[in-house]
């Protein structure tokens, strides 16, 4: 996701797209640990970047506060 959709949604709505992201990267990682090839290699890459972003928006919405 964009950084700019990120900001519109709701502080718990983030930490649940948060939680989201990790599971499914969680998944992804024990299926190529697991030696079977990725469906989409590059998936893994976004994730990580999204679970930044949100991280980030976080950090500047508490620091507003």
């Amino acid at each position: 996701m964009k950084a700019k959709e990120l900001r519109t949604i709701g502080k718990e709505a983030l930490q649940e797209k948060l939680k989201e992201t990790y599971l499914e990267l969680m998944k992804e990682r024990s299926s190529v640990a697991s030696g079977s090839a990725p469906k989409s290699p590059g998936k893994i890459k976004v994730m990580r970047r999204t679970i930044a972003r949100i991280n980030t928006i976080m950090t500047e919405e508490t620091k507003k506060t």
